[in-house]
Parts: structure tokens; C-alpha cells; sequence
């Protein structure tokens, strides 16, 4: 029994744990554990970049399987892995016939990396909504979003259960949660294990159900956090998996019950959650009309990077870049928007980035940014070319 709550709990502090101490033992053993950086070469069909992923081993699971989908990758994609030392990645990057490399590290190894045509992203970003007194939940929504949902909550077609059993917690698991991942990962689904998520999160926090017309159609799995008073959104799904409850407002409508419940129950904060650090991301979109603070994460990966490196100037690189702006760090390691566009891409501006704790949008021109000799902006002790636009929008 000891060992089984040492497995679980010490599990689940080891991957999401906060504070100091646990990301200086993440580092620690990071830079015992890895002494080669992975290599994983990504090679798509026609017309799309080939990818490189280097670094920390994290992101082979977390950060290439999004650039894949983002570039449009066949589903037989062909992967080929291998290692290189860390002190050769810079060099490495230079010689590879990839178009990109994206490289995952600790801040600790930067002198390692590519500097030329180069952007540093953080690893992940956190998105926080902070419950404060008097605040009407509904303003964290658009007037269509307030019009359906009142619209429903007076017609009692939605209700929210708080559940506490443990055939709730099965239903959740198996009949939700589980299918959802499949539906929207397929083999590349990742989550907490049952064991990890009874312990951990329902038996250390609440499940909400959403219940439409009296079933049970959305459920998420909460961790309270009580010394900083935050509701932390775990896991969620939808009824079988099934793609077509996140329409009609449904699952909006979740998120909605969610913050209210948290501020009724006295909650500072609701942890949204975390996602790869690009406007393109579907997970950024839906939880920025909620209004949150996008913030470095508080677990490991506070001190994790990604620098984008542009090998080769091509076509379907330039697409690519347009097409997927990114949440850059600048030299004063301010979260910005960046926007990439050239004199036949305009920018996606289409991808709204507007939300707190993200300074104003950087439009960078790609003749510039991949210029043979330009220096890369953003980057500590960057130049700015006079040919690159920052917008203040």
C-alpha cells in the first residue's frame, strides 16, 4: 500500500508538482539523465517541411506530434531517432537536410543552440483565470456565447452535478474521459492513469458532470489546490468521445460551470490548463475566450524552452511559419505574439492573440527573418533589422 501511494502521489508531484524545489530536482536529473540530446528527424509528404526535433526527450510525445499535425503530415509519416551530444546541436542543426528544427532544453544549455534565423518560445504556456469578488462570469465570454447559454440555463436544458461516487468516477474514466482522448489523439493520447487520477485528482478535488436535458454529456476532473486556493482543471471529456458535444455552446458551457463553481466554493484561481506555445493551437483558442493570464508554467517545465531554427528558406517553410504564429520570448522574456508574413502571405491576424501577460504582437517580415545574415530579434542581445515591422496592436 505504501509503495502503490508512492508511486501515485509521488508520480503525480514529479509531473505537475510546483514550486522551487521540485523543479531544481527536474533540472538536477535532467542533467544527469540527459546527457545526449534526442534526435528525431520528421519527414511529411510533398510540400512540407521536413522537421527536426532535438533536445529533451519530453518533447518527442508533447511538441512534434503538434507540428506534425500543423504541417499536415500523412498518417504514415516517417520518423527516424537517433542522439547527438549536446555541445553539437548548433552545428548539427547548420548540416541537417531538415527545413526546421525545433529543439526542446533547459535555459541552462542555451549557449548550445542556433542563434541565426531563430526564435525562443517557452516549452508550454499556462492559461489562469483569477476569480475576483463581484465579477460576472458571463463577461468572460462573447455575446453570443452569454445569449445561448442563458438561453439554456433558463430553459433548464443544462444543470451541473457535482459527484462524488466512486461509479461516477468509473463513468467519468471510462466513458468519457478515455474515449475523448482517443477521438482527438488517436495514438498519441496521453493522460494520467486511473490509479494517478482516482488518488490524485478525485479523491484531492471534485468532478463536475454537465448534464444537457438531464444526461450526462461533459464531465471534468478538478484538483483543489488549497494553499493558494486554486482549482485546477485536470481532465475532461465528453460523453463516448463523441466529436459533436463540443458543439451547440455545450462545451462552453462546461468551462462556464466550472469557474462558477470555483467561485462559489471560495477558489482564487482556475488552472485552465497548458498547451504548445502557437496561435494555431485549438486548445489556445477556445480557453482564451474565457480571458485567462497566459503565464510560464509553474511545474517543470518553468525553466524549458524551444528555440525554432529555420534551416532553409522554401516555400513550404514559409507556409508553415505563416500559417502558425508563435508565443515568442523576448529579449526581456515578455511572452509576445509573433506573426510572420511576407510580400504574398499576410499575416494570420485571423488567429486573435489578445489576452493578459501577453505583451503587444511582433509582425515579422520573413525576407528579413531568413535573411542568410540576419539576426534574429527577439533572441538575448538580438539587433532589430530596419526592415522588420513590430505592430504594437
Amino acid at each position: 500500500m505504501r509503495a502503490e501511494r508512492l508511486r501515485t502521489t509521488g508520480g503525480y508531484l514529479w509531473r505537475n508538482g510546483e514550486g522551487a524545489l521540485i523543479r531544481g530536482a527536474h533540472r538536477y536529473v535532467d542533467a544527469v539523465a540527459s546527457r545526449r540530446a534526442v534526435w528525431v528527424e520528421s519527414h511529411g509528404g510533398d510540400g512540407t517541411p521536413g522537421l527536426v526535433y532535438a533536445g529533451l526527450r519530453e518533447g518527442v510525445h508533447l511538441t512534434l506530434p503538434f507540428l506534425e499535425q500543423r504541417r499536415g503530415s500523412p498518417p504514415d509519416v516517417t520518423r527516424t531517432s537517433s542522439s547527438r551530444p549536446w555541445n553539437r546541436l548548433s552545428a548539427e542543426a547548420a548540416g541537417t537536410d531538415a527545413d526546421l528544427v525545433v529543439a526542446g532544453y533547459d535555459t541552462r544549455r542555451t549557449r548550445h543552440l542556433p542563434r541565426s534565423r531563430s526564435l525562443t518560445l517557452p516549452f508550454r504556456v499556462s492559461l489562469v483565470v483569477t476569480l475576483r469578488e463581484g465579477t460576472d462570469l458571463l463577461q468572460h465570454v462573447s455575446r453570443k456565447d452569454r445569449q445561448q447559454f442563458a438561453r439554456q440555463q433558463r430553459d433548464g436544458r443544462w444543470s451541473l452535478e457535482e459527484a462524488t461516487a466512486e461509479a461516477d468516477f468509473a463513468y467519468f474514466y471510462d466513458r468519457m474521459h478515455l474515449p475523448t482522448m482517443r477521438t482527438r489523439h488517436g495514438d498519441g493520447a496521453r493522460s494520467e492513469d486511473r490509479a494517478v487520477a482516482h488518488a490524485e485528482i478525485f479523491r484531492k478535488g471534485v468532478l463536475l458532470f454537465l448534464r444537457q436535458s438531464g444526461e450526462r454529456v461533459v464531465g471534468a476532473l478538478c484538483r483543489i489546490e488549497p494553499a493558494d486556493r486554486t482549482l485546477v482543471l485536470r481532465l475532461v471529456g465528453v460523453a463516448d468521445g463523441d466529436p459533436a458535444r463540443y458543439r451547440g455552446g455545450t462545451y462552453t458551457a462546461m468551462f462556464l460551470h466550472v469557474l462558477r463553481w470555483a467561485a462559489r466554493h471560495g477558489m482564487s484561481r482556475v488552472d485552465l490548463g497548458g498547451c504548445e506555445p502557437f496561435l494555431s493551437k485549438g486548445t489556445f483558442q477556445f480557453k482564451r475566450k474565457f480571458h485567462p493570464e497566459v503565464v510560464l508554467p509553474g511545474n517543470h517545465f518553468h525553466h524549458k524552452r524551444l528555440r525554432l531554427t529555420v534551416v532553409r528558406d522554401s516555400e513550404p517553410v514559409r507556409r508553415f511559419l505563416v500559417e502558425n504564429p508563435v508565443i515568442a520570448l523576448d529579449a526581456r522574456n515578455r511572452l509576445r505574439p509573433v506573426y510572420f508574413h511576407d510580400g504574398r502571405r499576410p499575416a494570420r491576424t485571423d488567429l486573435p492573440w489578445r489576452t493578459a501577460g501577453l505583451a503587444s504582437a511582433v509582425h515579422l517580415d520573413l525576407d528579413t527573418f531568413l535573411h542568410p545574415d540576419g539576426p534574429s530579434p527577439l533572441l538575448p542581445g538580438g539587433v532589430t533589422p530596419p526592415a522588420t515591422r513590430f505592430a504594437q496592436q
